[in-house]
């Protein structure tokens, strides 16, 4: 075998896995093959006690790509560029000098190439594996509700069919749809609330993308992540675009939380294409994302999920695990559930689900995982009765009340840092501008139950009471900073309703901006005006010194207390002798 690899033709690539020889037109496609052979090779399901030890196999570059993939993805050595690693040439060497050597001692840890009996005991070992990768696939709900990862991670779904509540950015006949079926993907900023699909939408691209093996993909999360591990993973993916003619997609999660330094590590790399790079935030990307890498994304609002799209992941999820739901089938209220010889059959009811549904606000991981919750803890406590009843198989009922108690209460939405915080407070700012009281009081309360501070809350109400409500009620200024001052003394919760109180006030009071125009009207004359601003005239002027007044200052100007009558006498420069700011406009000359 060693001589086929020497005399390979000249224009041939060798494989650095298996390292056999294709043409450049194959190997790429033997490259996904190979590497996905050597992932199953390495699992450690694949492995029996029970079975007498199999002859020693090789250990190639597959080796140092299972140990690399836990950081950032499945390559093999020769894409690393550290230099303290070791090349897959000097692996190489390695094996050709392995047949020379003695066996003994001297060849521990040196790699060697497959015999032909180890080569015809590969088939029955990967029938063997496949039936093992089935039945993990093939979990009970037992099975997968004691397992170390949440569910909402378990049930992740591979395709966009299994992929709900999206359907204006990847439904069908959409233009993100027919770019992903024809492997055109271009970059994207996922942008939407957490629990979402932000990053399931991303796993199914990688999906495809693996399944065609048309692109590798490489997922850093910014939380983790620094600019180094950025800076390696752009390395492989020259090499691998290089070598291979493939691209890579780099998935970064929370890509708000990298600085605007940090993400021009990516600008002249995204340009060129050497990544595709797919990130997600919560945020808003106008404020979060550089500039300049935002032009060369492409953003997709993915929108909170609705009750019902979050029931048909509910429903996906309980079909899934073998759980029935309870009274579906009206001929046998309790249908018979999923039963693994003598395991428990579990039922939930339909107003539990969509209690679900409501109380998740929109987060498919929150709604998930309180399933999870629920059902785990029903099945701990009916493990003592099955023990009780020599293992024979008991029926589980998880109730409303069994979700309520694991939720809490309802999970509420709300960014204190975020854009949340400046919806919610425009929303209330409008809702009293408009005196909707109910609606003022109900955004006032989605801010304090989501842990706003009531201090902020407080400064914009006496903002509110001179911009909107002003000159027509002149006690709502002296109601807001009452209020403030009320929230400084006693806090949260007690100042809930001191807060209630000045916000319906608010919204019930008359409303006038002729002080908030008028001032705005003054702002904009200065700014238009054009030359030097005119002086004060020099009657306006005090004259506290001997010089001054021997100027001319406060001279001619006459003391208003000092007469009866009304005092006729100019206050503004001559240049603005007969404006009149409450009715004038910055159009007017």
């Amino acid at each position: 075998m060693a001589s086929d690899m020497t005399d390979a033709a000249p224009d041939s690539v060798q494989c650095p896995v298996c390292f056999k020889d294709f043409t450049a037109g194959t190997i790429n496609g033997h490259l996904d093959v190979c590497l996905l052979k050597s992932d199953t090779d390495s699992s450690p399901s694949t492995a029996h006690d029970s079975e007498p030890p199999v002859k020693k196999t090789r250990i190639t570059a597959e080796t140092a790509a299972t140990t690399s993939s836990s950081s950032s993805s499945s390559m093999f050595s020769l894409f690393h560029t550290n230099k303290g690693k070791v090349s897959v040439q000097n692996e190489r060497n390695g094996l050709f000098t392995s047949k020379q050597s003695p066996s003994g001692s001297g060849n521990k840890g040196v790699k060697r190439l497959l015999t032909e009996a180890e080569l015809g005991a590969e088939p029955a070992k990967n029938q063997q594996l496949g039936q093992t990768v089935k039945a993990a696939h093939d979990l009970s709900p037992r099975t997968l509700f004691t397992v170390d990862k949440p569910l909402a991670d378990t049930l992740r779904p591979n395709t966009l069919e299994e992929y709900f509540g999206q359907s204006k950015v990847v439904g069908q006949q959409t233009l993100l749809r027919s770019l992903l079926d024809s492997q055109e993907i271009p970059s994207l900023i996922l942008w939407g609330p957490p629990g979402c699909g932000k990053t399931t939408l991303a796993h199914i691209i990688a999906s495809n993308s693996k399944r065609k093996g048309t692109a590798r993909f490489v997922t850093l999360s910014a939380t983790s992540a620094s600019v180094n591990d950025v800076r390696e993973t752009i390395k492989q993916a020259q090499n691998e675009l290089r070598l291979c003619k493939r691209k890579t997609i780099l998935f970064i999660d929370e890509i708000h939380r990298f600085n605007k330094s940090q993400q021009d590590t990516f600008l002249p790399h995204v340009e060129c294409g050497t990544v595709t790079l797919i990130g997600a935030t919560t945020e808003n990307p106008s404020f979060q994302v550089n500039a300049a890498l935002l032009s060369r994304c492409r953003v997709l609002v993915l929108e909170k999920l609705s009750v019902e799209a979050m029931g048909l992941i509910l429903d996906r999820a309980v079909a899934r695990l073998g759980i029935k739901i309870l009274g579906h089938d009206p001929a046998n209220p309790k249908d018979q559930g999923q039963t693994h010889g003598n395991e428990t059959s579990i039922f939930i009811e339909q107003k539990a689900l969509d209690t679900i549904a409501y109380l998740c606000d929109g987060d498919a991981r929150t709604a998930l995982n309180s399933l999870q919750l629920a059902v785990q803890a029903q099945v701990s406590l009916a493990r003592p009765k099955v023990s009780a009843q020599n293992g024979s198989p008991q029926e589980i009922l998880v109730t409303e009340e069994h979700i309520k108690e694991g939720l809490q209460r309802s999970h509420i939405l709300y960014d204190k840092a975020g854009e949340e915080h400046y919806n919610c407070i425009s929303a209330l700012h409008k809702s009293m501008r408009g005196s909707h009281e109910n609606a003022s009081l109900y955004w006032l309360g989605r801010m304090l139950e989501g842990g706003e501070n009531p201090l902020y809350v407080a400064r914009r109400l006496v903002r509110f009471a001179s911009e909107d409500v002003g000159l027509a009620d002149p006690s709502a200024l002296p109601q807001a900073v009452s209020a403030f001052q009320a929230c400084h003394f006693i806090g949260m919760p007690e100042c809930e309703v001191i807060l209630a109180q000045c916000v319906v006030y608010l919204a019930r009071a008359p409303k006038s901006v002729e002080i908030y125009q008028a001032y705005d009207n003054v702002k904009a004359c200065l700014r238009k005006h054009k030359g030097p601003l005119p002086p004060v005239p020099l009657h306006l002027r005090n004259a506290p010194t001997k010089l001054m007044k021997q100027l001319g200052y406060a001279k001619g100007y006459k003391y208003n207390p000092a007469f009866s009558h009304p005092v006729e006498q100019e206050y503004l420069p001559e240049e603005l002798r007969d404006i009149n700011f409450f009715k004038w406009t910055p159009a007017d000359p």
